[in-house]
């Protein structure tokens, strides 16, 4: 009870924070999306780091910085530089360092992509109504999911990569999510809402497949969480694992099917 108590206040001042900083956007939001992946990065090179496994965290971290020269405006550092700079500071690390290997590299890499890369895609729906939608499918999707599954779920989903996700939980998570568009979309009259419906069922099942994603990773990895950092809930990317996947795609269907 008192886990589920902490669990339920912090997932609340998450909400009430992200829901401020979204508001506020510009350099505020810059700055929060750049300290989710700095810390997201660091939970997933000390996850991975092993006896065989040794990220290049410096190089990781060098790659965030760039992203966030980027997003304050700083035109040189297009999406293309930064990530032809990594690679070719990867490559002279590889051919220096006699113990370096390309799976080092290749995981370093893996961890610029899949945390700042993804995380990026938030700041391109900034100060739009479409940005709620992130919010609105990955972690209506999380609660819904949860509740459904707690109550009714029976079948599991992944029982070796997370035997606590049920089927019922992973249909429930879906409508949650259809809802909860719906209710958005109905407050802001927006017109054309069978296609926000689509976004909702496919965005929820990316979300799972993020959240699946996430388990993998730590499966791989032998850890419960990836951090501590939020109370009852883990790490950063123990919370943000859906909205890593989600925010891309909301991203790109607005732009490819809507706008």
């Amino acid at each position: 009870m008192k886990e589920l108590f902490i669990r339920t206040i912090t997932g609340i001042i998450l909400v009430l924070l992200t829901v401020f900083v979204a508001i506020k956007g510009g350099t505020i939001m810059v700055f929060f999306i750049f300290l989710l992946s700095i810390i997201g990065l660091k939970e997933f090179y000390d996850a991975v780091e092993c006896n065989s496994v040794h990220p290049i965290k410096f190089i990781g971290y060098m790659g965030c910085l760039f992203f966030l020269f980027s997003w304050l405006g700083v035109e040189k550092f297009s999406l293309l530089f930064i990530l032809y700079f990594i690679l070719i500071i990867s490559s002279i690390f590889l051919v220096l360092n006699e113990d370096a290997t390309l799976y080092d590299i290749s995981i370093t890499l893996f961890g610029i992509v899949y945390i700042p890369y993804l995380f990026q895609h938030i700041l391109y729906l900034e100060g739009d109504i479409y940005i709620w939608f992130v919010f609105i499918i990955a972690w209506g999707t999380d609660t819904f999911a949860y509740i459904v599954g707690s109550l009714f779920g029976k079948k599991k989903l992944c029982p070796k990569l997370s035997p606590n996700k049920t089927l019922e939980g992973s249909i429930g998570g879906i409508l949650g999510s259809v809802l909860l568009t719906y209710l958005y979309i109905k407050i802001l009259g927006i017109n054309l809402i069978w296609k926000y419906i689509i976004l909702s069922i496919i965005g929820s099942i990316v979300a799972q497949l993020g959240d699946l994603t996430a388990s993998k990773i730590k499966r791989f990895s032998n850890v419960k969480d990836f951090g501590f950092i939020i109370p009852g809930h883990g790490g950063v990317l123990d919370r943000f694992d859906s909205i890593l996947f989600t925010a891309p795609l909301v991203y790109y269907y607005i732009n490819y099917f809507i706008l």
